[in-house]
């Protein structure tokens, strides 16, 4: 429990931003779905040909996985991009079906009697509408929005993994450093989000309703509802006044002739502590950062393209046969090359020198079953996989370096069909032996951490993977400091350096910034 105490007492900032950013995505893109799917549900009630159609694209918008979703939007012009705009758009498009068919259900569940005895007395269709149909269908309604409300909520976690901010930050941060302090962090304030969102709402609906209450019964839902609302907004606002006031001194003054420079990350430890390093050495040199981290599969290298991010760490083996589609290889002199030549040419993006070390798939076992089959290599656990069971990442099983030719260059084969799922579940799933052997990432925390072993590559299958930083050129152009910044990081991090700094997050459980802060001072500026 104090550990516990301490985490809050060390974050609670940062939780208070992204419950603050959680809450205004949904509160944002659940006004505009309430704002269209209202007058929409209103409209198919009046043009029954319309109603099919408009609702089976609503119902198809809610079967589309959401980071498909996401990414599907990303490139869009105007609506897409990284950050805020494209996850408010990808909600309201998930609220649209409840809140358009709930209106649709409840206005033509209204009595026809009802309707009828209102045309009798000379009412109009717009009055019909709004003195009959909404006030009988506004219970119905408001369940609507209710469920709207509660999709955007537990949608919106997935946000984070295109910049978007809100407590999936903590979520995925918790997976990947198996942390079930960010877990909880990330977790239990989005459900006390949606259980107070359904709370609130299901007193609007009783409030509505047209069945029988009695006055006192209404004066007390209105009473619980105000009471409610009240203190949320005291809470908002407390939050928002008490880190105003904590961070009403800003760390860096940026130099009045550059412009921000947006830095991002993939949604790995290392890859956020290299992007944080580069950003930190940055702003010493006066150059303002807006920092997009944590950005999921290919949204970074989509994002460099379209001018979104202006950087962000790469690896040669990735940008090689993942994105230039370049089949395998084993030199890397010649890997960096190509790849250096082809993102000038192509995409007018620097790569940098190489930061001095490599990340590239390792293959993972428990240290216990190495030490007690003598394991060593790849091959020496082929006699052993056929009665075990695999977990890869999607990546690892998507990609042109991936399980496919793995499997074949060492002809494995497993009891069971490999076990796709998230790279962060693997780590947990061959720890808690769920499965016996994963593909993770060379210089990964988790490794010592959770003491597993990375079994040698024997047979070269995997190319090389140097760490680089990809900057577009203009930005070069435009922020001198940046080549300065380069410059410094060339060959300054070992394969070794890499794995203490990211057990130094993943194991120690210690904050990306000062891991970066720490190393900066020590290796860079030469300061102890």
């Amino acid at each position: 429990m104090s550990e516990w105490i301490e985490f809050l007492k060390a974050n609670w900032q940062e939780i208070v931003r992204l419950i603050g950013e959680h809450l205004t995505l949904v509160l944002i893109s659940t006004s505009i779905a309430v704002a269209i799917g209202i007058p929409l549900g209103i409209l198919l009630t009046r043009h029954r040909t319309l109603r099919a159609p408009v609702l089976g694209l609503a119902n198809v918008m809610q079967t589309v996985p959401s980071l498909a979703l996401f990414g599907f939007l990303i490139p869009l012009p105007f609506i897409g991009g990284i950050g805020a705009r494209t996850a408010i758009v990808a909600l309201v498009l998930y609220a649209l079906l409840p809140v358009i068919r709930n209106t649709v259900t409840g206005i033509l569940g209204v009595d026809k009697n009802v309707r009828e005895a209102a045309v009798a007395m000379g009412m109009t269709d717009w009055q019909i509408l709004w003195q009959v149909e909404l006030p009988l269908a506004m219970s119905v309604i408001l369940t609507g929005v209710r469920v709207a409300v509660v999709i955007s909520v537990g949608v919106a976690i997935i946000a984070s993994e295109v910049g978007a901010g809100g407590l999936g930050a903590y979520i995925f941060r918790g997976l990947r450093q198996y942390d079930n302090r960010l877990l909880i962090a990330g977790a239990v304030p989005a459900a006390l989000m949606a259980l107070t969102a359904d709370y609130g709402l299901g007193l609007l609906e009783k409030y509505f309703d047209t069945g029988a209450q009695s006055a006192a019964q209404k004066k007390s839902v209105r009473v619980q509802f105000i009471a409610l609302t009240a203190t949320v907004l005291m809470l908002v606002i407390g939050g928002y006044v008490a880190l105003r006031s904590q961070n009403s001194s800003p760390a860096v003054t940026p130099s009045a002739n550059t412009q921000p420079v947006v830095v991002g990350s993939k949604d790995f430890t290392e890859s956020v502590l290299l992007a944080e390093i580069f950003s930190q050495m940055l702003e010493a040199r006066g150059v303002e950062v807006v920092r997009q981290y944590e950005l999921a599969g290919n949204v970074p290298h989509e994002s460099l393209l379209a001018g979104q991010i202006d950087c962000y760490p790469e690896y040669t083996g990735t940008s090689y046969m993942d994105l230039l589609k370049y089949p395998r290889s084993s030199d890397a002199r010649a890997i960096y090359e190509t790849v250096k030549r082809d993102y000038a040419e192509k995409f007018d993006v620097e790569v940098s020198q190489p930061l001095g070390y490599e990340n590239t798939f390792a293959i993972l076992v428990r240290a216990d079953d190495a030490r007690r089959l003598n394991l060593k290599t790849i091959s020496d656990a082929v006699p052993y996989a056929r009665d075990w069971r695999a977990g890869f990442g999607q990546d690892f099983m998507s990609r042109a370096d991936g399980y496919p030719g793995f499997a074949r260059t060492y002809n494995l084969q497993f009891a069971a069909a490999p076990r796709e799922m998230e790279l962060a579940f693997t780590y947990r799933a061959l720890a808690e032996h769920q499965v016996d052997l994963i593909a993770g990432n060379s210089t990964d925390g988790l490794i010592p951490t959770l003491d597993l072993f990375q079994l040698e590559d024997d047979r070269h299958y995997f190319p090389p993977y140097e760490a680089v930083i990809l900057i577009r050129k203009d930005t070069l152009a435009r922020v001198p400091a940046a080549n300065e910044v380069l410059r410094l990081l060339g060959g300054k991090l070992s394969t070794e350096e890499m794995r203490r700094l990211n057990y130094e997050v993943d194991g120690n459980h210690r904050d990306k910034r000062e891991v970066a802060r720490e190393w900066i001072a020590r290796s860079v500026t030469g300061d102890r």
